[in-house]
């Protein structure tokens, strides 16, 4: 059994096998069955096998094609035949391999035919997007800003004022182009045009807790963050210690380095302690109510450690959310198996959020996404 990586690294491999063989795996699936891992273990076949099976095996006729590609990935067989005694079947986890296994280690080539072993490939890109932001190194963290800037954060749709050309009619005739057309046709009203409403993305708002309980995951929010603003999207960002900071023209630059930096200079609270109730307090009342927050998506990124009276907070949450059109808290401890908003802000916040959702990952930044724009 393949134990030199960590169990999400076994679990999205083995994920990418059983894709392979044609089964449909969501990545909740195999998000579920890392944890499930990290809880078992990985010396005992049985706990590795029935926490796959309960997790990535979803329909009986699954069963069938999970069981071969298990015996392949944990067992080190073949699903038809035992291996050979004198020359045993292994099993080789490459990451992000660029040759084409067509040469040993020494740099002698090779027949592939004549290779007992089973290299299984996966990319870090995929390791990644289901990695916990609080285990990122410095080199990941860069290499995750490139996945978040592919990441379009936008504002679900809403009537506007303006309006645009309609394909067909409507009770808003389109005079101007009416006329255009008669002057062309000599005089004649060939045609008759309309007009229609149209549609504008709503503004979104993002606030970054970067007290000191969220820095393991404020330096990946951040980058979030950035891109999101970076997007030339409506896309307003705030960051939320002690004191509230408006960001969005320092996260403006798409140089992530230059954005980072500037954003990272202009919030001196970074690491402190968290007052999330007065901080919402000046966002409400020099910012949210007169205007910005109106018909607007609020997302709150924090793990919801208040130092502040909590009944401070729950006043300004349930004053911002009568102006918004949607109020996200993004928690990345929600992931945590057993989680229970047991802390006085998390609590005091909950009731008066429209939904609540994981943030500790790229793949949850992508369910926030969906969320957002739905």
């Amino acid at each position: 059994m393949p134990q030199r990586c960590d169990p999400a690294e076994i679990a999205v491999a083995f994920t990418r096998v059983l894709r392979g063989a044609g089964l449909r795996v969501p990545s909740s699936s195999t998000h579920i069955f890392a944890e499930a891992l990290c809880t078992v273990g990985l010396q005992e076949r049985a706990g590795v096998y029935w926490s796959g099976r309960a997790t990535l095996a979803r329909h009986p006729e699954d069963i069938e094609i999970y069981d071969r590609a298990f015996a392949v990935f944990f067992e080190a067989r073949l699903p038809s035949s035992e291996p050979d005694e004198d020359e045993p079947l292994s099993i080789t986890i490459a990451v992000d391999a660029d040759d084409d296994g067509t040469e040993d280690d020494n740099g002698n080539a090779r027949d592939a035919r004549d290779d007992p072993t089973i290299e299984l490939r996966f990319s870090t890109t995929e390791v990644l997007r289901h990695k916990d932001f609080a285990h990122y190194s410095s080199d990941e963290l860069v290499h995750a800003q490139d996945l978040m800037a592919s990441l379009r954060l936008v504002g679900s749709p809403r009537s506007s004022l303006r309006l645009g050309r309609a394909q067909r009619a409507t009770p808003r005739p389109d005079i101007r182009r009416t006329m255009q057309a008669t002057i062309r046709s000599g005089g004649e009203p060939m045609a008759r045009h309309f007009r229609k409403p149209t549609t504008r993305l709503r503004r979104l708002i993002l606030v970054l807790d970067v007290s000191g309980s969220m820095e393991p995951y404020a330096r990946a929010l951040l980058r979030f963050v950035h891109a999101a603003v970076a997007g030339r999207t409506k896309v307003e960002a705030f960051a939320l210690g002690t004191r509230l900071t408006r960001i969005t023209r320092e996260l403006d630059s798409r140089d992530p380095d230059v954005a980072l930096a500037a954003a990272s200079e202009r919030v001196i609270d970074w690491s402190g302690g968290t007052r999330l109730g007065d901080g919402l307090r000046q966002f409400n009342d020099e910012w949210g109510v007169r205007g910005l927050a109106r018909n607007s998506i609020v997302v709150i990124l924090s793990d919801g450690w208040d130092r502040g009276d909590p009944g401070t907070l729950a006043a300004q949450m349930e004053r911002l959310h009568r102006v918004t059109h949607r109020l996200v808290w993004v928690n990345p401890l929600k992931v945590t198996p057993g989680y229970a908003p047991l802390a006085r802000g998390m609590a005091a916040a909950l009731p008066h959020v429209d939904a609540f959702v994981e943030g500790h990952s790229i793949a949850a930044m992508e369910e926030l996404m969906q969320v957002i724009s739905s």
